[in-house]
């Protein structure tokens, strides 16, 4: 930073943008700076943040936060590589069941993409990456960068846990206006994202915006709005970003849970399990990547080669390499025993008052909440989760209940979490006469800058 930019007071820059002004390059940079070094307080960061709630950050201001953010940390580079492919990803806002990462990443692999996932640990009712890839025995989620970018070149992805090293403004930032009342800014959530997704050296990157009441964002207006900035600020800042709308109003995935997510995926991975939303999300992402990174030149050859990824056993064999590389055993398609498995699992039954009734509905979210208080994600900072428990089977809204049928199966490691997991499970869901309109695909709409 220029010596001409030391001379920019911070307390004038919160005024400015408090006054509805604009801010310039260097004012950012500016500010980030002095979040970065500790030189601004928190104080200081709660007041731009507000100031920005009422104000608003034009694309400008956010495309210019947004390379602040990421030049305050590391920065991956791939040119020394020689990777003779796109560096490419995704990023989910988070929802139920949301196991695409471990499908998408060596489906683009095997179609010639290379793939650095910085991800993760659960949120809230949402499931956490890192915490799913912790149920595999030795999987090393804290790689030296190195090794990361060696395993990223040599299988093509890896997938490892964010540290300080990336976007340390932002973890300061985020902080503060995660206890201020700041956080829902369309702005600061774009820089938040694409500063981390631009430090890993993305070429281009898809967004899966969840929308419904399992996701984080249940209007639509307002993931829409959300999508065209990060769509914006993305390819502004030099990573053409497009997005998509996908439906998170049930689980995605069949299973709910750590290591009950890592085996599905492995099952649709090896061909036991097809179709479903799970797949669907992710060959449409696939093929987002795809098309919007080069790889592919049309709609038509992305899907032709997402299917042979799949059905060839290229995507499995780009799983089990990336698996293997970061610590994990080397057998873990054909070896599912590696896998932890919870004491008891049980089914819950539909209620007899259901009985000839359709599933009107369910609460996605309360079924996340089940599975947290299962012990698979935490309640409080720095709570260990079981890998074991989870939920599977979900029954799904249009189905007609008849005796016998159950909403789900529950994997517990005591007989009083089953019982709290059952009740809640049994309250989640709405049933009526009538069937309801479900929609036929789970993406909702496209989105490009």
């Amino acid at each position: 930073m220029s010596e001409g930019n030391q001379d920019l007071l911070i307390p004038e820059i919160i005024r400015r943008k408090r006054d509805g002004q604009a801010l310039t390059t260097a004012e950012i940079q500016r500010f980030v700076s002095g979040v970065t070094h500790g030189e601004v307080t928190d104080a200081q960061i709660a007041a731009f943040s507000m100031a920005s709630i009422f104000q608003d950050i034009d694309y400008r201001e956010r495309t210019d936060l947004t390379l602040a953010m990421r030049d305050s940390g590391r920065v991956l580079h791939w040119d020394d590589l020689n990777l003779n492919g796109p560096v490419l990803d995704k990023h989910s806002t988070g929802g139920v069941g949301d196991t695409v990462s471990f499908l998408l990443a060596p489906i683009l692999a095997a179609c010639g993409g290379f793939v650095p996932m910085i991800a993760g640990r659960g949120l809230a009712h949402t499931g956490g990456t890192i915490d799913k890839l912790e149920s595999i025995p030795g999987y090393n989620t804290a790689p030296d960068f190195e090794y990361f970018r060696q395993t990223v070149r040599s299988t093509g992805f890896a997938i490892a846990g964010q540290t300080a090293d990336f976007a340390p403004a932002d973890r300061r930032m985020y902080a503060t206006r995660d206890v201020t009342a700041t956080v829902e800014q369309y702005g600061l959530i774009t820089a938040s994202i694409l500063s981390k997704k631009l430090a890993a050296g993305l070429d281009s990157l898809v967004m899966d915006i969840k929308v419904g009441n399992g996701a984080f964002m249940t209007d639509l207006t307002v993931a829409r709005e959300l999508a065209q900035s990060l769509c914006a600020v993305g390819t502004q800042a030099g990573m053409p970003t497009n997005a998509l709308l996908t439906d998170m109003n049930e689980p995605l995935a069949d299973s709910a849970g750590n290591a009950l997510e890592v085996l599905e995926a492995l099952r649709i991975l090896t061909g036991e399990l097809k179709g479903g939303r799970l797949l669907q999300v992710t060959e449409a992402l696939a093929i987002e990547n795809l098309t919007l990174s080069g790889i592919c030149g049309n709609v038509d050859e992305a899907k032709s080669r997402v299917h042979e990824a799949l059905s060839s056993g290229a995507a499995a064999e780009k799983f089990e390499q990336s698996i293997h590389a970061m610590g994990g055993p080397s057998d873990l398609l054909q070896n599912r025993s590696h896998l932890p498995v919870a004491p008891l699992i049980r089914e819950v039954p539909v209620p007899a008052e259901a009985i000839g009734k359709c599933i009107a509905g369910v609460d996605t979210r309360a079924l996340g909440v089940a599975v947290v208080a299962l012990g698979a994600g935490r309640t409080h900072a720095g709570q260990s989760v079981d890998p074991s428990v989870g939920c599977t089977g979900w029954l799904r809204p249009g189905h007609q209940c008849e005796t016998g049928d159950v909403l789900a199966t529950v994997h517990a490691r005591t007989e009083a979490d089953f019982q709290a997991a059952a009740n809640r499970i049994q309250r989640a869901y709405r049933f009526d006469e009538a069937a309801p309109n479900v929609a036929n695909s789970i993406v909702i709409e496209r989105l490009t800058p």
